[in-house]
C-alpha cells in the first residue's frame, strides 16, 4: 500500500472535519471530506479507505440526542457496510460526537455490551483543557493501537455538552476492565482521578474514551486534532515549545498500523 487512504465522514453540522483531515495529512495519509449522502447514493464507498473518522461537530444540531440520528443513518442506511469495513481489520476513530454516533450505533464498546453518552452534571457546555491519563492493565500492553506510546498524562481539549459516559450496569463497566477497553481517563495534572472540574462531565469512574475488544476502533469525548502541534498548546511561550503536540501520535498510530497491516 502506498498511502493509507482516510475517509473523514461529515454532515450537516459537522464542524470540525478539516482539523480532523489536517491532522491525518500531517500523519502522512491520505485524507478525504466525504458527505454521508455520497456513500448513501453509492457514489463513494468505505471499502476504498482503510481508516474511517467521523469528527466532532453537532450533527443535525444533536436533535434528539447528540450523535443519535448520525448513529440511525449508520445503521440503516449502509450498516452492511460499516460491518464488512469492520470485520476487514481496518480502523475506526469517532471524536467527540463522532464517538457519541459510535456509541448510540452500537459500535462501542461492541459484542453485545451497552454504553450512552449523556448531558453533562454540570448542565452546561463544558469548553475549555483538560488532562487525560492513559490507561493500562496491569501486566498487559495497550490494547488500542491509537494510543500506543502517547505520554502518560496527556493535555488537550474539551468541547461538549453531552460528554457524561455511563455504562448499562456495573457488570459492563467490569468487562471493559477486564478486556482492556477502558484507553483514557480524566484526571488532574499529577494523574489523580478526581471530580468536577478534572472530570467536565461526570462520566463514570472519569472514563474519557474507550476502544472496541480488538482496539482498532476508538472513541473519545476530548478533541486530539485540536492539539497536533505544539504551537496549539495554551501555555506554549511559559512551558516551553515540545516537539509536536500530545496527541499526534494518535493520528501517526493510526496511519502506521494501516500501512503495516496492509488494511
Amino acid at each position: 500500500m502506498s498511502e493509507v487512504k482516510v475517509i473523514v465522514l461529515r454532515t450537516a453540522g459537522t464542524n470540525c472535519d478539516n482539523e480532523t483531515k489536517f491532522a491525518f495529512e500531517q500523519a502522512g495519509a491520505q485524507a478525504e471530506l466525504v458527505h454521508i449522502n455520497e456513500i448513501v447514493r453509492k457514489e463513494k464507498h468505505l471499502s476504498e479507505y482503510q481508516i474511517l473518522a467521523i469528527p466532532g461537530g453537532f450533527t443535525y444540531g444533536d436533535d434528539i440526542a447528540s450523535g443519535k440520528i448520525l448513529a440511525n443513518e449508520l445503521k440503516y442506511k449502509f450498516f452492511p457496510e460499516v460491518k464488512k469495513f469492520i470485520g476487514d481489520g481496518k480502523l475506526i476513530i469517532g471524536i467527540c460526537n463522532g464517538f457519541q454516533v459510535l456509541v448510540k450505533a452500537g459500535i462501542l464498546p461492541g459484542d453485545g455490551m451497552s454504553a450512552t453518552l449523556s448531558l453533562n452534571d454540570s448542565a452546561k457546555f463544558e469548553d475549555r483543557w483538560v488532562y487525560l491519563k492513559s490507561q493500562k492493565a496491569k501486566g498487559k500492553s495497550q490494547k488500542c493501537v491509537w494510543t500506543k506510546g502517547i505520554p502518560e498524562i496527556i493535555y488537550l481539549p474539551v468541547a461538549h455538552g453531552e460528554g457524561k459516559f455511563i455504562t448499562k450496569d456495573k457488570e459492563t463497566l467490569k468487562k471493559l476492565y477486564e478486556n482492556s477497553q477502558v484507553v483514557l481517563k480524566y484526571c488532574s495534572d499529577s494523574g489523580k482521578n478526581t471530580g468536577y472540574p478534572d472530570n467536565p462531565n461526570g462520566s463514570v469512574d472519569n472514563i474519557a474514551g474507550i476502544c472496541d475488544q480488538t482496539g482498532r476502533i476508538f472513541g473519545l469525548m476530548p478533541h486530539p486534532e485540536r492539539h497536533i502541534l505544539p504551537t496549539q498548546h495554551p501555555r506554549w511561550t511559559r512551558d516551553g515549545l515540545k516537539k509536536q503536540g500530545d496527541d499526534m501520535q494518535i493520528f501517526t498510530n493510526g496511519v502506521e498500523y494501516a500501512k503495516k497491516y496492509r488494511v
